[in-house]
């Protein structure tokens, strides 16, 4: 593994999503991080901007069971490490679009964007309790950036896996 991506726990509140997600499934996810109590893949972020790369179901999940943080590989975006994608055809589209769109608000439809990292990760679970406690974190969200909200799912109806599918 390589300087460019560190595993951290991040604060949620600061957290921005690029991409709307599938509200539906939500539930579901968040029902097997409880019983299981374990976030078995943590989700990526863009390194500076904690742009939700890959992961914006399980940090939609942790949201509804109270997390304070979410477990993160934290990675350089704009390395050739990090490959961006589309999931359905279309144009490309600029790692700095996907960092303005979430800094905006302006997301994307789900499902648009797929992110592919040049390297393996090692196996990360974090048990949910590490999520849940801890010292004080950040304030909320600052007033005008908004929550990922829309309709995407994989085609089994499951959330989508650390690898982006």
């Amino acid at each position: 593994m390589t300087s460019t991506i560190v595993f951290r726990l991040v604060p949620l509140d600061t957290l921005l999503e690029h991409e709307e997600i599938d509200l539906e499934g939500v539930d579901a996810l968040a029902e097997r991080i409880r019983r299981d109590g374990v976030v078995v893949d943590p989700i990526w972020v863009a390194a500076g901007s904690n742009v939700i790369l890959n992961g914006h179901h399980r940090v939609a999940a942790l949201r509804r069971l109270g997390a304070r943080r979410a477990p993160a590989w934290v990675v350089d975006f704009h390395s050739d490490l990090v490959r961006l994608e589309r999931w359905n055809d279309g144009p490309p589209i600029p790692k700095a679009e996907v960092i303005e769109r979430a800094r905006s608000g302006r997301l994307f439809t789900p499902k648009t964007t797929r992110h592919v990292l040049a390297t393996e990760l090692p196996a990360r679970p974090t048990p949910l309790a590490e999520l849940l406690d801890g010292p004080p974190l950040a304030a909320a969200r600052p007033a005008g950036q908004r929550r990922a909200s829309g309709r995407s799912r994989r085609p089994d109806g499951r959330a989508p896996d650390a690898d982006g599918s």
